[in-house]
């Protein structure tokens, strides 16, 4: 039977060796805790660093490739990535396109065997096939990440069900985080980042983290581009605006003076340029020319037409007395550069102040409106004629004839552009060549002023509050 104090001093160092092991175990768990926090610290700083940089970022309005590579060499630091890269979805929205792939990324698309093969020969084959293929929306685990439209850990990408293709293979062992990008409830691309097998997996946390981190990206993203698109329209803005008063500039600038008559014209363009167009021209000779156009289409192609058309008509009208030879000049200047789709309707007229009368010619455009004092009724002048830019010369020629039209004191005639009869109402419904009409002979005997002003008034109050939907413009003559 063994001494009881030796029992005794073999349990106590019995133990003293549990609690030591104990100790042992406590201190490395304690390190191996301390070691994670502090891991966990630096994964914080990297986080609030990335954050802080991205905000700086947009304060600068970046181009979209170079906020990509903020967002994908921060994103990579944060969770300790091999490289990643970004890719939006294009004009084409079927596919994504690379917008940036950082320098050390592994492959993240599945390679063709032509590529392959044509890489043994020369390695840059396959850096640039990466960086120049676009990705079909349903193609790969960037097309499968967008579809399921959430956050995804693939683990190993070779074995990812997407490169199940013979022809298009993946084998790089390769794990990847991956999280489509969505602002405003619109799809912009996928955000990825991954590392290869050497690199070691991505943990729980480092996905949540990712996770974090794509969504505070995306609405960066979103951010930049309405900035972008905000700064692009107000300098669009700026160019129209700056057109726009190049144009009102090449309008008449007042009521021209000519012997027996009053004239009035305005032009109220539907936006910032108008496919209208309306001038005088001094012919000499006691002659006078009256012009308006309306040019098919609106914004700035239309206004550059009708630029061209008012150079045109300048340059030949003062050698030419009939007004549809004039036009016939014109639309074989113009022919050859104005586009299948569009053509221009023309009503150009000459007063003769010797004998009060005007000589028109109509070249497509809405018959002219012509007020008879002595009966108080409104005629409709009808001259033939064919639409400017729609044939070289000899059909225009063959159809496009002159009127002679007598004038007498008091009578008025009224040019217009379709704004005005085609102006519609909140109920759809047009003005109408018959509330023109009686509008025009209401306000005939109020001179060529009254006129506009009593015809504008009159819309006005037909349309209401609604958008003006084209370009309007009026000229008026009175004949003293």
């Amino acid at each position: 039977m063994q001494d009881p104090k030796t029992i005794a001093l073999c349990l106590f160092a019995v133990v003293m060796l549990v609690l030591w092991l104990a100790l042992r175990n406590q201190r490395r768990r304690n390190r191996s805790i301390r070691q994670k926090f502090k891991d966990l610290e630096g994964e914080e700083e990297r986080m609030f660093s990335f954050l802080h940089d991205l905000g700086l970022a947009i304060e600068d309005e970046p181009s979209p490739s170079v906020l990509s590579r903020i967002i994908v060499d921060g994103i990579d630091k944060v969770v300790t990535a091999r490289g990643g890269a970004i890719y939006f979805i294009g004009a084409d929205v079927n596919y994504l396109n690379p917008s940036y792939i950082s320098e050390e990324c592994p492959p993240l698309i599945g390679i063709p065997m032509e590529i392959r093969k044509k890489a043994e020969r020369d390695p840059r084959a396959l850096e640039s096939h990466i960086r120049l293929s676009r990705v079909g929306v349903q193609e790969g685990i960037i097309g499968h990440c967008l579809s399921v439209s959430e956050p995804i850990h693939v683990r190993d990408v070779k074995n990812h069900p997407a490169f199940r293709d013979a022809f298009i293979r993946y084998t790089d062992d390769v794990s990847a985080l991956l999280a489509p990008l969505r602002h405003a409830g619109k799809d912009l691309g996928v955000l990825i980042v991954a590392r290869c097998r050497e690199d070691g997996a991505f943990s729980a946390n480092d996905f949540s983290v990712f996770r974090s981190a794509a969504e505070q990206s995306s609405f960066a993203i979103g951010n930049a581009r309405i900035h972008r698109e905000a700064h692009e329209k107000r300098a669009m803005e700026g160019e129209l605006k700056n057109a726009r008063e190049v144009q009102r500039i090449l309008l008449p600038q007042g009521d021209p003076a000519v012997s027996g008559f009053r004239i009035s014209g305005t032009n109220l363009p539907a936006r910032i340029i108008s496919g209208d167009y309306y001038d005088y021209i001094d012919l000499g000779n006691q002659k006078f020319g009256i012009v308006i156009a309306d040019v098919s289409g609106k914004g700035v192609p239309a206004g550059m037409i009708m630029a061209m058309c008012r150079s045109a008509l300048r340059s030949v009208a003062p050698a030419e007395t009939s007004p549809s030879k004039a036009l016939a000049a014109v639309n074989r200047q113009l022919f050859p550069d104005i586009r299948e789709d569009m053509f221009i309707s023309m009503a150009y007229g000459i007063l003769d102040e010797t004998n009060g009368n005007l000589t028109l010619s109509r070249a497509g455009h809405d018959p002219a409106l012509l007020y008879r004092k002595e009966t108080g009724k409104v005629e409709l002048l009808r001259s033939p004629g064919l639409a400017l830019g729609i044939d070289s010369g000899t059909v225009f020629e063959r159809v496009t004839r002159d009127q002679e039209v007598e004038l007498h004191s008091g009578d008025c005639i009224l040019f217009y552009t379709d704004g005005v009869k085609e102006a519609v109402n909140t109920k759809d419904e047009e003005f109408g060549m018959e509330r023109m009409s009686e509008a025009f002979r209401m306000a005939a005997p109020l001179g060529s002023e009254g006129i506009l002003t009593r015809m504008q008034e009159e819309l006005k109050q037909f349309t209401g509050e609604g958008p003006q939907m084209d370009d309007i413009t009026l000229v008026a003559i009175e004949k003293r």
